[in-house]
């Protein structure tokens, strides 16, 4: 049975023009954008404003979580086009902050690093003021794909934890709480000069108090910025809305964790890692 959504989590409503507009854009550029695949609430209010987050890797990803509505599927032959393309279309859109996700790619040796340091270079030789932020998958844990990831030198650099440890089994089943803190924790130690971020949800069973050893972990693994938003259900053969956290409840998060040292912070019911991205680290 579904449940009615809160006042507090109305989205901007997407004007029919506007989507179709950046749809027939990013379609006859061939990009993937993670606001349309993951069935993001706030896609009418970023593609209304000429934003987008890149998606690379295909569209098909080799996990299945139980949050996620991008598609899971066999793997895609990997699109040696696919950086210059982004490129191109972020400079058509005029962008000046860059944002670039990617589906997992388990099958591939490097997990798809060598390509996000492609399309990083490729953004950076078209648009050489624009800042580039990476969102990437754990890449297995493999620490020299780290490090290819980061040696083309992001502005952000990203990976999400999602959820608190006790429910990856639920909400990540074939991720690994520890190993996405190693990623974290030796993009922190390989490339000082970059920012490191996470994100994760509410919303689905969580308790106040693993809530605060998850931001704890994420301090100590060396993350300087942090999104926190609500769980939404995309699909009912997703996992289900345990509870619609109110917006007060957001901003005690956010006071707890920048009296905890986190630089930047963005905390809110309709907050999504990618949600005003260059906002949260020019604030």
């Amino acid at each position: 049975m579904s449940r009615r959504l809160p006042d507090w989590l109305r989205p901007v409503a997407p004007k029919a023009h506007q989507l179709a507009t950046m749809g027939r854009r990013l379609a006859a550029s061939g990009i993937n954008t993670v606001c349309q695949s993951a069935r993001c609430p706030n896609v009418g209010e970023c593609f209304g404003s000429g934003n987008a987050a890149f998606m690379i890797l295909g569209d098909a990803c080799t996990r299945n979580c139980g949050f996620c509505a991008v598609g899971h599927s066999a793997p895609q032959p990997l699109d040696l086009d696919e950086p210059q393309r982004v490129a191109v279309a972020a400079k058509a859109l005029g962008l000046r902050y860059v944002v670039i996700t990617s589906v997992t790619r388990d099958d591939l040796p490097d997990g798809g690093a060598g390509h996000f340091a492609a399309t990083v270079s490729a953004v950076r030789q078209l648009l050489p003021a624009a800042g580039v932020e990476v969102l990437v998958p754990d890449f297995q844990g493999d620490i020299e794909a780290l490090g290819v990831a980061l040696n083309a030198v992001p502005t952000v650099f990203g990976h999400n934890m999602e959820t608190v440890q006790r429910l990856y089994p639920q909400v990540r089943p074939q991720a690994d709480y520890a190993r996405s803190l190693k990623v974290l924790r030796g993009a922190r130690e390989r490339a000082q000069q970059v920012v490191i971020k996470s994100g994760f949800m509410v919303g689905l069973g969580e308790t106040a108090t693993e809530v605060d050893a998850l931001l704890r972990d994420l301090c100590d693994a060396g993350v300087s910025a942090v999104t926190i938003g609500q769980y939404l259900q995309p699909t009912r053969d997703h996992l289900p809305v345990v509870e619609y956290v109110p917006p007060e409840t957001f901003m005690r998060f956010e006071e707890h964790a920048r009296r905890m040292g986190f630089r930047y912070v963005m905390s809110g019911p309709l907050v999504r890692s990618s949600y005003h991205a260059a906002d949260l680290v020019e604030s």
